[in-house]
Order: C-alpha cells, then structure tokens, then sequence
C-alpha cells in the first residue's frame, strides 16, 4: 500500500483526504499511481513518491516544510499535470529549498513549539497573514500593557476622587422648581458635602422650617440613596407603617427635594440634629442606657427598609443623626450602599464576589460585605451589633488593623462563634451587658436568607432598657 504524507507537517494519510487530520492544512491534490492518464509511465514521476520524497530531503534540513514559498510552489506542481511536474523537477526544487533551508539555520533557532509568524503555507495563509499579525500585534501590545482592574472597579475609584466645595450663597433649583440658596459648609468627606439651606422666599426662624442639603457627585453613591428613597421610602409608605405599628417615630429621613448642578447632584433633608460621629468624636463612648435607646430606633428603621426589600449596608456613626431635644429621636441616613436583597420578594442567592469586597467602614461591615456577597438581613444586624459594642466600650478587637480588609474579615469571623470571648476583650474588666450578649448570639446564628425575629431582638434591649430606668419618651442625653 502506497503511503501518503502532509507536505506540511509530515503526518501519514489515508488516500483521498482533502485535509491533514493533525495541523489542518488543505492537502494538494493525491492521486493514485493507477489512476495516471499519461501514456509513457516511467517517465512520469509519481506525485505520491515525490510527496515523500520531498518531506524526507526537507526533514534532513531541520526546519518545517513550510517556511519557504517555494515549497510550496513545488508541490502545488507535483499535484497538477504531468506536463508542470516535467518542467518543475522534484529534485531541483527540493535542492534549491535544502540550500535555502541551510542559510537559514544561521539566524538563532526558534523553538519548534512556538509557530513561525512569518510562516506562509498556501495562497490562503497568504491572505490572512494581515489580520493575523494585527491580532499578533495586539496581543503583544496588551502583554506589555500593565493588567487595569474591572470596569467597576475603575468607576469607584473615580467616584472616590475628593468633592470640591460650592461657593456658599449660590443657589440651586430643584426637580420642582423651589429655589435652595447654599448656607454653611456644615461637614465635608471625600465623597460628600452637607450644606445648610434655605428656601427661596420662605423667612423663618423656626426648627422645622431647617434644612440641609448633601451634595455629591452626579454618578456617586446619592445616586443609589436617591434610588432607594423614592423607591422605598417615601413618606406616605413611613406614616403608613407608623401607623401599623403604633409608633410615635420612626428614624427615616425624608427628601423634599433633589436635582442636578453641573457635576453634582443634591438631596435636601428636614434638619435632622447633629451626626452621632460629631458626639464621639467629644467622647470616646458613652452609657450602656443611651446605647440601648439608640438600639431600638435602629432596629425599628431596619425593620422598616428590610420589609421594603432593602437592607442599609454601611452602618456607622456618620450614617445616624440624632436629635437631643424632645423624645429620643434618631435618624438612619446614607443610604449610598443600600441593596435590594430581596427583589420582587425573591432573596438573592449568596454568592461571593458578586460585589466589590470591604464596601462601607471596614470596623463595622458585616463578614458578609467583606467577602463581596450581597449584604443581607442579618448583614444590617451584625453590622449594627458591632457598631454597638463599639459606642458602647470605644474598641473593637479588629480596630488596630483596619488598614487591611482581609485581616478585619479574618478577625470577624473568629469571634462569630465566641461572643463571649469577643466581649471579655471589649469589656476588659468592665461588666458585660447581658443584653448585648444576647443580642449579638442571636444575630451571628442566623442564616444568610433568614428573616430575623425583630420583636424578640427589642423586647430582650426594652427589657434591659427599663432595668436601667431608662425610656424612649425620654431625650438622649451624652455627656
């Protein structure tokens, strides 16, 4: 049985293949010895042996058989008439390819696995060889490139870039067309300004009448709380649940206005007191009776988003405002991490990575924020546990090293299954409270999808609250 060869890798064929089975090249035309039309067979060279031949005398020289053009020209010829194969010798053409092989062995060798760029087999390689070397091009081009982080990624980092300041007295136009003239800079971060304002063409003194507005980048996080205000907190929804649940307050801000200046967007809040950050910052904790207080307007807040299918997601003392005079009023604002855990009343799957990992203070995120899963129920009420062992005895096991995310989420999930290790080293040798022990056990058992059971969370704090002759009725008080 005759044997057949690819000219281009050597391979053994079977008769009538039309393309090598292992590199895929289009085979010239084999045909077999019977099948020659030509009446003087010894002189007519057999195109199968010239086949093999040519691939062993070009196997000699060390290189590919498709490195030179002329190659394959020469058995382009040996598979058409037997005129073109007596014009085109097979032993001046495999001559003339071993001498031109042999120069080429001078330049430094490549290695055999990594394919020749300038390589040309067939008129169709030919013709392809543009796009390939723009592709080669390209590909060389992003190798040497430094590797950019995820579109996402780049968009925080520009919305993290820092505000600059307005000029005060200038004086914007809501959604509505009610005119706001800029007052005192009362707070600035990196990503937000908090204004005091006033209405155009409204004189008045009163409290109730105060207003602020918190200015930010167009595209930055008031995007997202503009989103979750007007989605699931608006007022009619706030008195309604007021009035489901006989409450005489609850601590969610309501926006009377919001628009756009240039590169900023704005929202404008009824003047909700002073941060609880700006009282810290006086005193490093305060009394287990006014952490208690603020525990309960909380949790009445969180029950409140998370029934809107909504969870905070960036609890700390920045986000809540307080009020000192008349009843113990507290404010859950900053909302620009808010996510809607529960979409068209489906939970979100858990699933880390699906956001971007350590979003919000790194000393009170959830370990579940830390790992880039979407922030659930249970996420808030971590978070917000942590916030309240902090106010309460002004450390936390973690703050030291806060500079590192991972070290943080590590130290976390440590003491999630020893609460009471996790208090002994925030209380020292001060007393534990036992109310706090207790919430935090309950909080750190539930599962991601579980619903938590709000009324037992209060009635174990209400409890707690009333053994220190505390009251809700009464105004918080810091020293």
């Amino acid at each position: 049985m005759t044997c057949y060869y690819c000219p281009q890798c050597g391979s053994k064929l079977q008769p009538g293949f039309k393309f090598c089975p292992s590199c895929g090249e289009k085979l010239p035309c084999l045909l077999e010895p019977n099948e020659h039309t030509h009446t003087d067979g010894a002189t007519q060279p057999d195109p199968v042996i010239k086949l093999s031949s040519l691939v062993q005398t070009q196997s000699i020289t060390g290189t590919d058989a498709s490195g030179d053009p002329s190659s394959s020209s020469s058995t382009s010829s040996l598979s058409s008439s037997s005129q073109s194969a007596l014009k085109h010798s097979p032993i001046r053409t495999t001559r003339r390819s071993a001498m031109r092989k042999s120069c080429s062995l001078s330049t430094s060798p490549r290695p055999s696995a990594a394919k020749d760029q300038n390589a040309v087999t067939s008129p169709w390689k030919r013709k392809a060889s543009p796009e390939k070397k723009k592709e080669e091009e390209q590909t060389n081009v992003s190798c040497q490139t430094p590797q950019t982080p995820p579109s996402g990624k780049v968009k925080r980092m520009k919305r993290a870039s820092a505000v600059a300041p307005v000029q005060e007295g200038l004086e914007l136009c809501d959604q509505s067309g009610k005119k706001w003239r800029l007052g005192k800079l009362l707070s600035q971060t990196d990503l937000e300004l908090t204004y005091e304002v006033q209405q155009v063409g409204v004189r008045s003194t009163s409290n109730d009448l105060k207003h602020i507005m918190r200015l930010g980048a167009k595209d930055g996080q008031l995007f997202n709380e503009q989103n979750f205000l007007q989605r699931a907190a608006k007022p009619a929804a706030v008195e309604k649940w007021m009035k489901i649940h006989s409450l005489n307050f609850l601590g969610i801000p309501s926006s009377v206005g919001f628009g756009l200046h240039e590169t900023y967007r704005f929202l404008i809040f009824p003047d909700m007191g002073c941060t609880l950050q700006s009282v810290l910052d006086k005193q490093t904790s305060l009394n287990e009776r006014e952490v208690l207080k603020l525990a309960l307007r909380l949790l009445d807040a969180l029950e409140f988003i998370h029934e809107n299918e909504y969870v905070h997601a960036d609890i700390d003392a920045g986000n809540v405002s307080i009020r000192t005079q008349g009843d113990s009023q507290v404010f859950l604002s900053g909302f620009g991490h808010a996510f809607r855990f529960c979409p068209g009343g489906k939970h979100v799957e858990y699933r880390e990575g699906s956001r971007m990992p350590h979003q919000g203070n790194l000393n009170f995120i959830s370990v579940d924020s830390h790992k880039g899963a979407g922030p659930s129920r249970r996420s808030d009420l971590q978070s917000l546990g942590f916030c309240l062992l902090f106010w309460l005895t002004g450390t936390l096991p973690w703050s030291p090293i806060t500079q590192s995310g991972s070290a943080v989420s590590a130290q976390k999930e440590r003491y999630m299954t020893d609460i009471p290790g996790l208090m002994r080293h925030c209380f020292k040798k001060k007393k534990v409270s036992g109310a706090l022990q207790s919430y935090m056990s309950q909080v750190m058992s539930l599962h991601y999808t579980e619903k938590p059971n709000y009324s037992e969370l209060k009635l174990g704090l209400t409890e707690a609250l009333k053994q220190l002759a505390g009251s809700l009725k009464e105004p918080l008080a810091f020293s």
